[in-house]
């Protein structure tokens, strides 16, 4: 409804295809600078300024220079062609926020799950979230300064995800790097119907 509300208001975009998609991960991710990076609109974000008493129950390992976290979501849009536009919604990625990502995932088509291999373990969640829904997703590994760079079978041994599950590097920071992880996504959700219709 939210998305369609958009499309609504853009007479540009009438008669696209709006397609829902849930960017996820832990903590500090890059959530946020993934939607911001490669949305065409400004983005809707909800930061609020880490206090002392969030970051006495946030874990801030490896992430020591975050200043602020999102409390809400993240919104962004991006039109693929004439054809399909996607509507991007940034999950808050502590855990006691999570509570919000049950209605966020209505209607979406699919989800990156952002990854960080300094803290690989915080994207579990998000996994299991999609796995449990059915919810088509991708691991993209955002390729932080300093960060160590594992081959693409580490990372899925790492996450015990299968070999279906398609995992890129990127950089959140990039709006060219991210729209690829995008349209890998896109592409993984064409190839996933395809297989289906096929099967039935």
């Amino acid at each position: 409804m939210f998305a369609n509300s958009y499309i609504a208001g853009s007479p540009d975009l009438e008669g696209a295809q709006a397609v829902k998609i849930l960017i996820a991960g832990g903590f500090g991710a890059g959530k946020t600078t993934l939607v911001s990076a490669v949305s065409e609109i400004k983005p809707l974000r909800t930061e609020e300024r880490l206090s002392e008493l969030g970051a006495a129950v946030d874990d801030l390992t490896g992430v020591g220079g975050k200043t602020t976290t999102t409390v809400a979501l993240d919104f962004g849009r991006i039109t693929i062609s004439s054809d399909v536009v996607l509507y991007l919604f940034g999950t808050p990625g502590q855990d006691r926020f999570w509570f919000m990502w049950k209605e966020m995932s209505v209607g979406a088509l699919g989800a990156v799950v952002l990854a960080d291999t300094r803290r690989l373990g915080d994207c579990f969640g998000a996994l299991d979230f999609f796995e449990s829904r059915n919810i088509p997703f991708i691991v993209a590994v955002n390729c932080f300064d300093g960060a160590d760079i594992y081959e693409e079978d580490e990372v899925r041994q790492a996450l015990d995800i299968g070999a279906h599950v398609p995992v890129q590097q990127c950089d959140a920071r990039d709006r060219r790097s991210s729209k690829q992880v995008l349209v890998r996504l896109l592409e993984y959700l064409m190839a996933t119907a395809m297989a289906h219709q096929r099967y039935r």
